[in-house]
């Protein structure tokens, strides 16, 4: 950034309701710090917004001075685009209002709520927008990204619930989008990231989900996965909607809350959620409790929403590891997929290392692939590998682990990721371009008709058309 005289800068401070934060202020390291520990950024500047009119004069401050922007709402995005050095984070953290209507069943919130704070005040009423897995997790760029979570087949998208966004665009303006308003923006804003502005609320259809749901979370031997994922396959083939599941590769770590003689144990857990009654959810997810005894562990129960919703996040914590997230929709789980996964997944360099299968189906898949910019519904899975670690010195070693499992599955993949888990995109243009498919020229042109210079490029970065 080049060098801004005092006076600007007071001039900047002033125009705000909430607080600039400088690299000598006290609180400077605690502020600047997102989710994922690999990244250790040092911006200039960190606007503390306290609502839409900080976010205008943020926005308009960057510009003018032609500031790199980065944009935090929950701080959770793994690539760390969150923060930047030596540019502005204008952090969206602060604005927290939330505002349910639980008669017409929808739910206003702000840029910097995250899904634990959003399913708090609306599970007051017996309803859910659907989120993610991570109760930590900022609403703002899950939802951009798409958002996967334990409601897909039932609901299907975050973005398939979001009803109106209002928006911050790079000439400062402030709009309303929605299927009305805008409707352009509406649809790339349903997938194409942080693209395009700054959002400063989001507007969810509510469903009626919990309080009590149904879990299903057996764990077998990782190398019996050869005879599980088989049947895991065929049950999620022929589910009803209410049924959303993981395969997950992950080794049961040395704490308390699990046998001390499983400790070290690389397991599969077929992660498995129905949203309907808990009785009838317990029986139709019984058989996948059944495929081979006897268990190593059992965490099926119902269980609140909220609870679940956090049951994660235990393993998840900010800043104290390190996170490396890649993806690659596959089209098959036959025998010769199965076995290619099994050879990496059993096998991590670090053991929390988490190889993740989400099953789509249901509710994903009944959208057309051009009804938003999201792109890869028509997929029947995505592998995820998350990586998890504490050693800075092992980076490279499981970073290329990552790479080159993906790379293995190619023969199953008709190519494809989820732009939420993306690496560090150091594949760059070639990542968003494949992400995004069919639809990224279109994309190209919404973003050069809002952000023709490209202000907002601290993500997976939509070119504007020239």
């Amino acid at each position: 950034m080049k060098t801004l005289n005092k006076n600007k800068i007071d001039k900047f401070k002033n125009s705000l309701l909430g607080r600039v934060v400088l690299p000598d202020d006290n609180d400077y390291d605690e502020v600047r710090q997102i989710w994922n520990g690999m990244h250790d950024k040092r911006p200039a500047l960190i606007a503390r917004c306290s609502g839409v009119a900080d976010v205008i004069a943020s926005v308009n401050f960057a510009r003018e001075n032609n500031i790199l922007i980065s944009v935090r709402g929950g701080g959770h995005n793994v690539a760390g685009s969150a923060s930047n050095d030596d540019g502005l984070m204008i952090d969206l953290s602060p604005m927290k209002g939330i505002r349910v209507d639980s008669i017409n069943r929808t739910v206003h919130a702000q840029g910097g709520v995250t899904w634990g704070e959003l399913d708090r005040e609306t599970q007051v009423f017996g309803l859910v927008a659907p989120g993610g897995v991570i109760s930590t997790t900022g609403i703002a760029g899950l939802t951009l990204g798409g958002g996967i979570g334990w409601v897909r087949n039932k609901y299907g998208l975050t973005i398939d619930s979001l009803l109106s966004v209002d928006i911050v665009t790079a000439d400062g303006n402030f709009l309303t989008a929605s299927e009305n308003q805008n409707p352009d923006l509406f649809w790339a804003l349903r997938g194409g990231g942080g693209n395009f502005g700054i959002v400063t609320s989001f507007e969810y259809r509510l469903h009626p989900v919990g309080p009590t749901v149904s879990l299903c979370a057996p764990f077998y031997p990782a190398e019996s996965a050869k005879e599980i994922l088989p049947v895991w396959r065929d049950f999620m083939a022929s589910a009803p909607d209410e049924i959303s599941s993981n395969a997950s590769f992950w080794t049961i770590p040395p704490v308390p809350d699990f046998p001390e003689e499983l400790h070290g144990r690389r397991v599969l857990i077929l992660i498995t959620v129905h949203s309907g009654s808990v009785e009838e959810g317990e029986k139709l997810m019984k058989p996948l409790r059944e495929i081979k005894t006897p268990l190593l562990m059992d965490l099926s129960s119902p269980m609140p929403w909220t609870v679940l919703q956090s049951f994660l996040d235990p393993f998840f914590p900010k800043a104290t590891q390190l996170y490396y997230f890649k993806s690659k929709y596959l089209n098959v789980m036959n025998d010769d997929a199965i076995d290619t996964i099994m050879e990496k997944a059993c096998n991590p360099p670090e053991p929390m290392i988490l190889v993740a299968i989400w099953q789509f189906g249901g509710a994903i898949r009944r959208v057309d692939e051009s009804k938003t910019a999201f792109y890869g519904r028509q997929n029947t899975y995505l592998l995820s590998v998350d990586a998890i670690w504490n050693n800075p010195s092992n980076n490279e070693k499981v970073i290329s682990y990552a790479r080159e499992f993906l790379d293995v599955l190619e023969p199953f993949s008709e190519g494809g990721t989820y732009v939420n888990f993306p690496g560090f995109g150091e594949e760059g243009e070639n990542l968003v371009k494949a992400a995004y498919g069919e639809n990224y020229k279109r994309l190209s042109e919404i973003k050069a008709k809002y952000d023709p210079g490209n202000l907002f490029h601290l993500n997976q970065n939509i070119k504007p058309k020239m």
